[in-house]
């Protein structure tokens, strides 16, 4: 009798404790689905209002739609978000509107690729043409943040604050020597010398070969970043380098000596500056708007029955679905088509912003864009990366944009297969047994080393998906198979440098790119549509809660360490052979 009521009362609290978490989850819903609906409300905005530009915020490739933003644990990793659409978009409008009289640019930490800061610069310098001030104010700027802050007519900084400038450092985290503590070989087949993505694996350093391209690659990105801030700000690219290679900045005072910022003030005296710039008086409070809120009003673009489509391809690339920040093959496809099968649709603009990843998925997307471009044009725009298979996607378009610090090329594929056997049986005593048809039954097995003649197929299935990587990109780029095979073998090349040897066609913003496929469909009048439609957060919200709860706990426990558990979770999980960059592009 005791132990029935013990298992009674347990049955009774594991209904309740259920019943309880559904009641949460029904309520998160709720609250979410009336969040939405009031995010999705314009925005008045009144005369004399200074626009609010946070550029500390995720700039994503198109604005996140995350009700549940504001909810630990349920709402992601980012609270706030717009899209880069949008952003260029709102900066375009305001320059023409009245009502807006000047910008507050407030950055200290831009959660954004190099890029994705040089099309938001130019949108700014762009707005500048309205002869409308932008007044830039941090207590801190990193390197990013001041490469965005330097457009504007005035920047400050607080009087206790820092500006750092001091060079681009990429560092590399390789992890060998854990892997053999703990008994885990990684078996590593590819092709191209600079297909490095399998390096952290099997060295403690950096080959020749990445060292490098990644000095080339890291070089490159400086160069664009000093030349950028040598206009902007009217200094000498020369001096700019000598000052940051001297650590010349070391005190607030420093900044403003070197001449790379205008004034030290505190954020009361910003707010003044800005009453007199947007016409208030000193009695009167600060109309403003925020740059999310503006976005708000945004309405379709262009008039007329005539279409170009953006298709949006964000993220790693995989088969199926996938997600609005992972490139799932069915998914893009099938939008790619449905802008061709479209005859309103007259051109179509693909925006880039991907590693890689699968090779069968990014050949998948690649078919799409050949049978598209026979109808109709088809013009890339690259953004922050579009690498190996972001690449291959990419490079069968009749024309290809890139930014001058844009990451590309790539060309190459690579194989890991884990052995754990020695962690299993020599570490936890775990051993494996079997029986097996034919000698090949088990290959790819990750419990024994592979054998000669796995290893030989598995090398012979990596040189003819690099062949074919090689000559879809040769055709696409109409040059010979050797001259791709001679840029390719796994090199990362920066925007410029793209472009000298073929691999792009010219340097240019997103909305380059657009102007350029008008042209090509021979278009006065159009309307931009985008593809493919936003996943609807209600139902990503359901289909992701529990891996949204893992990772937030996940990263809760690691803090710092969590981007080496995500490198090492990536490849132990990856299977299949990959097009994938051969390094995360991470800068300091």
């Amino acid at each position: 009798m005791k132990d029935f009521f013990k298992y009674l009362f347990a049955s009774m609290l594991g209904f309740f404790l259920s019943s309880i978490i559904i009641v949460i989850i029904i309520f998160v819903v709720i609250v979410g689905a009336i969040s939405s609906i009031d995010s999705d409300k314009t925005v008045t905005v009144t005369n004399n209002s200074v626009l609010f530009l946070n550029l500390d915020q995720a700039i994503t490739e198109r604005t996140p739609k995350n009700p549940f933003g504001n909810i630990p644990i349920i709402g992601g990793e980012e609270k706030e978000g717009i899209g880069l659409n949008d952003l260029l978009k709102s900066l375009q409008r305001a320059k023409a509107d009245d009502n807006i009289k000047c910008i507050f640019l407030n950055v200290s930490s831009p959660n954004a690729g190099f890029a994705t800061m040089r099309e938001v610069r130019n949108a700014l310098i762009d707005f500048k043409k309205s002869h409308k001030k932008i007044i830039a104010y941090s207590e801190v700027y990193t390197q990013g943040a001041y490469y965005l802050a330097s457009v504007a007519d005035k920047i400050y900084l607080n009087p206790e604050g820092a500006l750092e400038f001091k060079g681009f450092s990429s560092e590399l985290t390789f992890f060998k020597g854990t892997l053999e503590k703990v008994g885990v070989e990684m078996q590593v087949i590819r092709v191209g010398n600079y297909k490095s993505a399998v390096e952290p694996y099997i060295l403690d350093k950096m080959s020749d070969y990445n060292r490098k391209q990644v000095t080339a690659y890291v070089g490159g990105l400086y160069n664009t970043f000093l030349t950028d801030i040598a206009q902007s700000r009217d200094i000498q690219k020369d001096s700019l380098y000598n000052i940051a290679d001297n650590y010349k900045v070391q005190q607030p005072q420093d900044a403003v000596n070197f001449k790379m910022i205008d004034g030290l003030k505190y954020k009361d005296q910003i707010l003044e500056e800005l009453k007199g710039l947007s016409g208030r008086t000193k009695g009167e409070n600060i109309r403003s708007v925020t740059i999310n809120d503006y976005a708000k009003n945004n309405t379709d673009t262009g008039s007329g029955k005539d279409k170009i489509a953006i298709i949006y391809a964000n993220g790693e690339i995989s088969g199926g679905e996938g997600s609005d920040n992972q490139i799932g093959s069915e998914r893009i496809s099938r939008a790619i088509r449905k802008a061709r099968l479209d005859d309103d649709i007259k051109a179509i603009v693909i925006r880039v912003n991907s590693p890689g990843g699968s090779a069968l998925a990014s050949d998948v997307i690649w078919r799409e864009i050949v049978l598209t471009k026979k109808e109709k044009p088809v013009i890339a725009s690259f953004g922050d990366v579009a690498a190996s298979g972001g690449y291959y996607i990419g490079c069968a378009a009749d024309s290809i944009f890139v930014q001058p610090n844009t990451i590309t090329g790539s060309i190459g594929v690579f194989g890991i297969i884990p052995n754990f056997q020695n962690l299993m049986t020599n570490k936890l005593g775990i051993t494996f047994d079997g029986v097996k048809t034919g000698k090949y039954a088990d290959i790819m097995a990750t419990n024994r080393p592979m054998t000669a003649g796995e290893r030989f197929i598995i090398q012979n299935e990596l040189n003819r998906i690099y062949s074919g990587f090689v000559s879809r990109v040769a055709d696409g780029r109409k040059k010979s198979k050797a001259y791709i095979d001679s840029i390719g073998g796994g090199h990362v090349w920066i925007g410029t440098d793209a472009v000298q040897i073929g691999l792009a066609d010219r340097i240019g913003s997103f909305n380059d790119a657009i102007k350029a496929a008008a042209k090509k469909a021979k278009l006065k009048e159009y309307k931009v549509v985008e593809y493919p439609d936003v996943i609807d957060p209600l139902k990503s919200f359901m289909d992701e809660s529990t891996d949204r709860i893992k990772t937030y706990y996940t990263k809760q426990e690691l803090g710092d360490n969590y981007m080496l558990y995500q490198q090492m979770k990536k490849v132990i999980s990856s299977s299949g052979i990959q097009a994938r960059m051969p390094f995360e592009a991470v800068i300091k």
